[in-house]
Formats: C-alpha cells, sequence, structure tokens
C-alpha cells in the first residue's frame, strides 16, 4: 500500500477498496488533510516494470507532499531504479516514509541507508527466484510425472455436478451453491463440451 499526503485539497482514494478512505475524503473540506491510497496486488516477482496506478501517483506528487510506502522495496523493482525515483523525489522537496523504516532523508547516511536496504531487497529477491528454479531442476531430474503449472481440471463426479447444475441455472447461482467462483463454473462447462 502506498500513500500520499497532500498539502492543499482532497483528492479521492486511488483504489477499488474505499474502506481504506479516511474522513478526510469524505468530507470534501480542502482544509483538513487529504490522503491518497494506491493498493500494489501485483506480485512484484512477475512484473519487471512499475505499476501504472504508481506512475499515477508520482505524476501527482508536488512539493512538500508526503509518500508512505510500507516497504522499501514497493518503489521499484531493482536497487537503480528505487534509487533514481527516491532522488529525484527528494530532489522535489518530497518527503518519503516508509513505515518498516521512517522517514527517509536527503542526507549521507540516509542515502547510505536506503542503498543497502535496496541491495539487501534486491538480493533477496534474486535469491527467491534462484531458489524456485534449483527447486523444479531438481523435481524435473527426481520425479518423471512432474510437470510445471496448475494440474488439468478432470472429469470427476464433482465437476460432473456441476456440470448439469449449470445447465439449468445461470453461471452465478451455480458459483453460489458450490461455493465457487463464477470463472471456475465457465472452466467446468468447457471441459464438459
Amino acid at each position: 500500500m502506498i500513500m500520499l499526503y497532500t498539502q492543499s485539497g482532497c483528492h479521492s482514494c486511488m483504489t477499488s477498496c474505499s474502506f481504506f478512505c479516511p474522513p478526510a475524503c469524505a468530507t470534501g473540506n480542502p482544509s483538513e488533510s487529504s490522503v491518497r491510497f494506491l493498493a500494489n496486488y501485483t506480485s512484484s516477482l512477475k512484473c519487471n516494470t512499475r505499476q501504472p496506478q504508481f506512475e499515477k501517483l508520482v505524476h501527482l506528487i508536488e512539493p512538500n507532499d508526503t509518500l508512505i510506502v510500507t516497504k522499501l522495496d514497493r518503489f521499484a523493482r531493482n536497487t537503480r531504479e528505487a534509487l533514481n525515483l527516491i532522488d529525484d523525489l527528494l530532489k522535489e522537496k518530497i518527503m518519503i516514509k516508509v513505515l518498516s523504516l521512517g522517514t527517509i532523508d536527503n542526507t549521507p547516511i540516509g542515502r547510505m541507508i536506503v542503498r543497502t536496504l535496496l541491495s539487501v531487497a534486491e538480493m533477496e529477491r534474486d535469491m527467491i527466484i534462484e531458489r524456485t528454479q534449483a527447486g523444479k531442476i531438481f523435481a524435473r531430474q527426481h520425479n518423471p510425472d512432474y510437470k510445471e503449472g496448475r494440474p488439468k481440471r478432470k472429469k470427476d463426479s464433482r465437476n460432473m455436478a456441476i456440470f448439469e447444475y449449470s445447465n439449468s441455472h445461470t453461471v452465478k447461482e451455480a458459483a453460489k451453491a458450490f461455493n465457487i467462483s463464477p470463472r471456475t463454473v465457465q472452466h467446468i462447462k468447457k471441459l464438459f463440451r
């Protein structure tokens, strides 16, 4: 979660989770402190570029605003990109608060701490990828039945019951009756066609 405290005006929340929105946003009173929220739900391992909502947020930031980030590695996917972004924000007099670290300031010690922590975060990400790849190689060598990805759906009795029920009911009704998502019902219908 990334939040932006602004100095003037009231802004809407930048997430579909409206319950994160503080009362100041609901009142529309510019004299109250206003906040923008950005929820980042994408895995840092699957995406190597910054998120579109984060890009919007960076363009909305003005001098004397405060950017609050839950973890330092949420800024970017690698150390160089994060350092460039942090340097740009600090040059524009934007305060950066990291919940797990504190306030990032534009001092030599502050920059050293940020560089060190970003390097550690990038190393951890790389090690996770390396261990995952090593585990897959080991599984391929030692398990003749190993297959990557999810197992294919089977035409078992439960899926047959869902298919038959969905033929006489809507997809939403079938999903609710069997406590599964509508997309799963659609996959099962496709399986039996």
